[in-house]
This record gives C-alpha cells, structure tokens and sequence, in this order.
C-alpha cells in the first residue's frame, strides 16, 4: 500500500502536499492566536460572559489535533490507495471528534463555574461542592458520546454495542447497587443542598462540621476531634439537623425559688428576670412566668431567643443573665431554691419528750 502511495504520487504532488499542510497548521495556528487576543482584549472591556465563554472555549483548540487536520488537508493533493483513504478519513473524524469533545468539556466547565460562582460569600462551601460534583459527571458524559462517536465512526457497531452494554449493565448495577445509590445520592446532596461543607448537623448519635462531600462518603468532623466517614445514601436517609442554617436560637430555662418567697416578691421575679434578658444585646425576650409548684420550690419559665446561631454566644449571653439574676434576687432578697425535706417528729411517742416540742428540722444536703 505505502508502495503504491509512492509510485502514483510525483515529487511535485508530494511537494504540493507538503506545502498546503504546513500552510494550513500556520495559518490555523496564527488565526487562533489572533483571535483569541482579540476576544481576550474585547472579554476586558465588556460585562457580558459571551466573551469570555468564547476565549475560554477557543483556548481549547488543540494544537496537535490542528496538525493532524493539516495533514488531512495535504492528502487531498495526493492520489491515495482505497483502503488508505478510508484510514485518514477515519483519523480525521476521531481527530475532530476529539476537539469537540475538549470544546465541550472547557465550555461546560465555564458555564458551571460562572453559574455557581456567584452569589454570597455565605453559600460559597454549597456553590464549590455543587460545582465540582455537576462538573465531574458532565465530562463523564460528554467523554461518553465522544467515544460512541468514535467507535461509530470506526465501523463498530454502537447500537448492538450500547444493547450488550445495556444487558451487561443491569447486572452490574445489580452488583454495585450501593455505590450507585451512593453516586445518585451524591448529586441529590449537590442539586438539592440539605448542607454544603463547613455547616454543623446532626444525624442521629453523630454530629460534626461537614469537611467533605465525595461521590460515595461524606466526611464530618466530631466535636471530639475524629473524623465521621457517612455513606451518601444512608446520609440521605437519615434525618439531617443543620445547626449552621438555624437563624435564632430558641431557649427555654428554670428557675426555682423557695417556699417562703412572699407573694409580692414572687411578682417580681418575671420583670427580673426580663430585664436581664433585655440587658443582652444579642437576646430577645420572649416569655416568663411562674410555671407551677414543684417539690422542693416554686418554678419560673423562661424562654427568649439569642439572635445568631453560634453555640458560644448563647452560652455568653446564659451566663450573663445567671450573673444578673443573682445579683436582682439578692437585692430583692429572693432565695433560690435547692433540694430539702422536712421532718416532722411525734414528740407523744417519745418517752420523756414534753408536749411543747422544739420546731422541726430541716435537713439540707450537705
């Protein structure tokens, strides 16, 4: 075959050839760059992403797949044998079928990032995981219908290979069911954002900051220090508590006083207690009341919300209402309560004992 390419051909087509490739891979080669610093010139000026969309998809083009389209171009001034001809069809198609492929892939990439990339500093750890997971399966498709047009254009059979394909696929889907799940989970995670990374959850006994989103685990960080690997589907199928999205925290907190409190002191302690909620700039008041009688104390209710989620801040503001309460009821002179019992003896039934008993007493912890 080669012999044959040599002797139909004369020096002056080979020399044709020669010269219409490399002119072509020239030309090819300074158009782009022509083109792409104008569009990059242009993309500097303008708001709009078409541009930049356009100098991003360009900066693709191969300069390889552009030599081999050279070569494709030279051939046409040489007299080939059939079954050749065949091949450099077939290698330009896969050569084109290549650049396509690479223009889609940069395009997609682009348009993702462009898409997921804007909005609030807020939602960037949602916007990254979204993005990485979407990117990852749209080149896996794409680089799918590249290699089906390929095999295509070889002469392979795709539809009966895409129906073996389908056959075989059912029983591996059968046996990988899990990490199927777990790979559809994954995207339902990135679409539908029931958490991003660095959000705090809990999910059952387990709870821990969000430090990876994968295509089959997501990796939390315990508040003991230690790493949670999830399975995605199990994850999703779990009931997920995202402390990180939570914009007040509600609070409910007790407070018990003595018996012997007088009425009018009992009275008081509901605007106490709201003024020391009041003094804190991040708390507000809700609720308080005197909830009922308890065994050893008269209860107090008390609910207000902290405006930020933050657990250190609730905590904060806790120990600062506590600080005041304290001071308030020892001005008021309201005693807490704590744990008694009383005993009451039958001085009758102790010999000697006289009838006029000294007062019962109390016994405290100590």
């Amino acid at each position: 075959m080669f012999r044959e390419l040599i002797n139909t051909n004369t020096l002056q087509d080979w020399t044709y050839a020669l010269i219409a490739a490399g002119s072509f891979i020239a030309v090819l080669h300074v158009l782009r760059r022509i083109v792409l610093h104008r569009l990059a010139r242009i993309a500097k000026q303008t708001d709009t992403a078409i541009d930049d969309f356009l100098v991003e998809v360009l900066s693709s083009t191969r300069i390889f797949l552009a030599t081999i389209i050279g070569l494709y171009v030279g051939t046409h001034f040489l007299t080939l044998p059939t079954t050749l001809a065949k091949t450099v069809d077939r290698i330009f198609m896969v050569a084109l079928f290549l650049q396509v492929g690479f223009w889609f892939a940069r395009g997609l990439s682009f348009w993702l990032h462009h898409y997921f990339m804007q909005g609030d500093k807020e939602d960037e750890g949602s916007r990254r995981m979204s993005l990485s997971l979407l990117s990852f399966l749209g080149r896996v498709l794409i680089w799918i219908l590249v290699l089906l047009l390929i095999l295509d254009n070889l002469g392979i059979n795709v539809t009966t290979l895409v129906a073996s394909l389908g056959i075989g696929g059912i029983a591996v889907a059968l046996a990988v069911q899990n990490i199927l799940g777990d790979l559809f989970a994954s995207l339902s995670i990135a679409i539908d954002k029931p958490f991003v990374i660095g959000d705090f959850i809990i999910l059952g006994e387990e709870m821990g900051t969000v430090e990876h989103v994968g295509l089959k685990t997501t990796r939390i960080r315990s508040l003991g220090g230690e790493q949670i690997i999830l399975s995605n589907n199990d994850l999703l199928q779990s009931r997920i508590r995202n402390y990180k999205r939570m914009q007040e925290r509600r609070i409910v907190f007790a407070v018990g006083v003595t018996y012997d409190t007088p009425a009018d002191k009992l009275e008081q302690i509901p605007k106490l207690i709201e003024q020391a909620v009041a003094q804190q700039d991040n708390a507000r008041f809700d609720r308080a009341h005197f909830k009922g009688l308890g065994a050893f104390s008269l209860d107090f209710e008390t609910v207000y919300y902290v405006r930020l989620p933050d657990y250190g801040v609730y905590m904060d503001v806790q120990q600062a209402i506590n600080l005041q309460l304290v001071r308030s009821f020892a001005e008021q002179g309201i005693e807490f309560a704590f744990p008694t019992q009383t005993l009451h003896l039958n001085h009758s039934a102790i010999p000697g004992m006289p009838d006029a008993a000294a007062p019962p007493r109390v016994a405290r912890p100590s």
